[in-house]
């Protein structure tokens, strides 16, 4: 059975991938630097279960800034 650190990884990565879909103008490495700082803002936090959700939420809000102020 995986970890659910295993588990919470794997749904990061699918945050990349979602994130590089919805701004194929954003350069991926880029997109990944994002979410990995945002993801890194949750670190120590006790309830992980909507972490994916709320890493993904900030870093669209980021991205869609970089798109805007491109």
């Amino acid at each position: 059975m995986a970890e659910p650190e295993d588990s919470e990884r794997r749904s990061i990565d699918e945050v990349v991938e979602r994130l590089a879909e919805r701004f194929p103008g954003a350069d991926r490495a880029e997109i990944k630097t994002i979410v990995e700082a945002e993801y890194l803002g949750f670190e120590g936090k006790r309830v992980r279960d909507f972490v994916p959700v709320l890493v993904e939420k900030s870093a669209k809000k980021r991205l869609k800034a970089l798109e805007r102020s491109a």
